[in-house]
């Protein structure tokens, strides 16, 4: 089964959303501010895509840091972080079950599906 995951109000999720809607593929969403994220999850994300992909360095909840967070960030902390503020993950992120992919553009998911 096909999961997107991000949370509901971020224009890039909903640019995700209605682009697989469009197509008529089928998925499951998952609001990880609502249902929230396994530790387990995201390390498998880390491993998989590494922890600056997965940082989004451009949204507010990365700009509300303490400057000093921001500067220390490692692989250690990053994981901390985003678990406990998962707006801090970039998204959405699309898992296929054999890959995941972070961001959305519609010439990505038409190469995907």
């Amino acid at each position: 089964m096909i999961t997107l995951y991000g949370i509901p109000n971020c224009d890039t999720v909903r640019k995700a959303r209605r682009w697989l809607d469009a197509q008529d593929i089928n998925y499951q969403f998952h609001d990880f501010r609502k249902e929230g994220l396994q530790a387990s999850l995201l390390q498998e994300w880390e491993a998989e895509l590494g922890w600056e992909t997965l940082i989004n360095r451009r949204g507010m909840s990365w700009r509300k840091l303490p400057e000093q967070t921001r500067k220390e960030i490692d692989q250690s902390s990053a994981i901390q972080l985003m678990l406990e503020n998962p707006t801090l993950i970039k998204r959405p992120i699309l898992d296929l079950g054999n890959s995941r992919h972070v961001g959305f553009s519609e010439t990505q998911y038409q190469e995907l599906f």
